[in-house]
């Protein structure tokens, strides 16, 4: 079976050039959707997701029989991705893929969609037998996952697959962390700043307490703590009364992540309890609240597990040897294998993700797709 690597090429300098960024991917999925038919799908089903995403489309669920008596797999990949993508440019020096400079160039993740359509047109030209194989596009992952987490994985029929994604082709991540958001509202005292500053409780000022002795970046080999977003005040004749600081944990280890969180928390409150008004002016005290969202759970997959054995055999057939690693990312495999999908994660090559100078080789591209192919045709379990 040969890869028709202009062909793959084509397809993908189309599908970057077909903006979708995350709850605008409707123009990709009404491609994919007739892309899928004309090959031959036995269905194409675009799930009602879009109430709890916001997104113009729903998830998308594509599903070919196949011929061989073996265990169905799925490949996942979202149809989203992030600014800047407005009116995007891709440009081709030799087989190197880049944007034309002021957007992101795409391939996350439609390096990996191509790859699944690439796949699926070799094998309706050969008519090679192959496994039962299903394809879940989803929306908002580059926002939250919002478009995995809406889907009702008993649409499914594999328990097991694999999402293309991530960085390097020949990685397989195998090992992901657990997050949990954090919002913190931290309420203060408004006053006039020049009349009398006294009355008044800075909330600006408590934030940037708690937060300057907080753990901050890597905080051990399994975790880390950043926060990345702060909104308040008023105006710079205002004592604020009011600030949202938003952030996250994460961590490899359930135990760790949850103490970790503990502490951040405790740090916040204490902040507020132990404050103090030297003049006794103050017009009232402050309070501080945090809220904890669970964002997605672990992903620790075995390295003998049937997914990872099944990829490890396609890939030495092809003379490839993979390297099985762990991620500080999130992706969809993390809220998949929460479902109970047992679900790894295929780099395909993309570097400088989510940068203007984020480029991706034909090979890698070309070399994916092989390794799709011999997964569902020479693969035997």
């Amino acid at each position: 079976m040969q890869v028709d690597a202009e062909r793959l090429a084509r397809e993908f300098v189309a599908l970057c050039e077909t903006e979708s960024l995350s709850q605008s991917e409707a123009k990709v999925c009404r491609r994919l959707k007739e892309v899928f038919t004309e090959l031959g799908a036995e269905s194409v089903i675009e799930d009602q997701s879009s109430a709890q995403t916001g997104a113009d489309c729903g998830n998308l669920l594509v599903r070919f029989s196949g011929t061989l008596p073996l265990p169905p797999l799925f490949f996942t990949c979202h149809m989203d991705t992030v600014g800047p993508a407005q009116g995007i440019r891709v440009q081709r020096k030799g087989d190197l893929f880049t944007s034309s400079g002021d957007t992101v160039l795409g391939s996350d993740d439609k390096s990996g969609i191509v790859a699944c359509i690439e796949t699926m047109r070799v094998l309706h030209e050969t008519g090679t037998a192959h496994r039962p194989v299903e394809f879940l596009f989803t929306t908002c992952e580059e926002i939250g996952l919002l478009g995995a987490k809406a889907f009702d994985v008993g649409m499914l029929t594999a328990r097991e697959g694999y999402a293309l994604d991530g960085g390097s082709f020949g990685d397989v991540d195998i090992r992901a962390p657990a997050l949990n958001r954090l919002i913190v509202t931290v309420s203060g005292v408004a006053a006039h700043a020049g009349a009398h500053p006294e009355w008044g409780v800075s909330a600006i000022i408590l934030a940037a307490k708690a937060l300057a002795d907080m753990p901050q970046g890597r905080v051990d080999k399994e975790s880390t703590i950043n926060f990345g977003l702060i909104q308040g005040g008023t105006a710079i004749n205002i004592v604020p009364d009011k600030v949202v600081v938003e952030g996250e944990v994460r961590s490899h280890n359930p135990e760790k992540l949850a103490q970790l969180t503990e502490a951040v928390r405790n740090r916040f409150v204490n902040t507020a309890r132990h404050w103090t008004d030297p003049g006794g002016a103050a017009r009232g005290k402050p309070r501080i609240e945090v809220q904890v969202k669970q964002e997605f759970l672990v992903m620790q997959l075995a390295e003998q597990a049937p997914v990872i054995r099944r990829i490890d055999q396609a890939a030495a057939s092809l003379g490839l040897n993979l390297r099985h690693g762990e991620t500080g990312g999130g992706s969809d495999a993390n809220i998949l294998n929460g479902k109970g999908l047992v679900t790894a994660v295929l780099g395909t090559g993309m570097t400088n993700i989510h940068a203007t100078n984020e480029q991706i080789a034909l090979a890698d591209m070309t070399g994916l797709t092989r390794l799709l192919l011999t997964l569902l045709t020479e693969v035997t379990f």
